[in-house]
Formats: C-alpha cells, sequence, structure tokens
C-alpha cells in the first residue's frame, strides 16, 4: 500500500505522469466516493436536518474531486508529453466527452519524457 505522501501527489498534485489504467481507476474510486453522499442525501426528507449534512457533504466532496480530477488529468496529459493546459477541454461541454474518452484509451508515451521518467510517478 502506497504511503501517504504518494496517494496525496495522485491526487492532488499536479507533476509527474499516471498511465491509462490509473487514470480509469482513479476516477471510478473518485465517482463512487462522490456517490455516496449523494445516495444518502436522496434516501432522507428533503427538509431535514440530515439532507443539509448530506448535500453539505456533497458539495465538499465535489470540490475536493473536481480538484482531484483536473490534478489526473493534468498528469495523464503529461503522459502523452503534452502541457496540463490542455485540461481545459474537460470544461468544454461537447469536446469533454472526447477528451475525456482520449484520456482513458490513448497510450502515452513509451519511456521518459519532458515532465517525467516514468509513468506512476512524481518528476
Amino acid at each position: 500500500m502506497p504511503d501517504k505522501s504518494q496517494l496525496f501527489w495522485l491526487f492532488f498534485r499536479f507533476s509527474g505522469r499516471v498511465n491509462r489504467a490509473a487514470y480509469v481507476l482513479g476516477f471510478l474510486l473518485m465517482l463512487v466516493t462522490m456517490s455516496f453522499p449523494l445516495y444518502q442525501f436522496m434516501r432522507v426528507h428533503p427538509e431535514s436536518g440530515a439532507a443539509q449534512l448530506w448535500s453539505m457533504l456533497f458539495g465538499l466532496s465535489f470540490l475536493v474531486f473536481l480538484w482531484a480530477h483536473i490534478a489526473f488529468s493534468v498528469k495523464r496529459l503529461h503522459d502523452f508529453d503534452k502541457p496540463g493546459l490542455f485540461a481545459v477541454a474537460l470544461f468544454i461541454p461537447v469536446i469533454s466527452i472526447f477528451a475525456f474518452i482520449a484520456l482513458c484509451f490513448y497510450p502515452g508515451t513509451p519511456g521518459p519524457n519532458q515532465f517525467g521518467h516514468q509513468t506512476n510517478a512524481p518528476q
């Protein structure tokens, strides 16, 4: 199991590279984690205190995982030897679908590049 600094780098830092498998698995983990507060919110009465709590937790998890998704996408772009600024494409409505699919399926640059010597490691 990776230590805390490696997990912090994986989810919140913008340096280094990640491969396709790490990108997809990280996205799925974020999706499942974000879905739990939303599911709990939908189970309770909308005007209850629990609904307020679950909606606040969903909003907080959304912000945290939005940052993490951007960081993952930048590292995935680094694996293509492209600048992280291209992650802006994930916020353009129609293009975002194709950009996400490309990040999931397009193979990265083999060997070292300007963003790191190997995949799944900080620069």
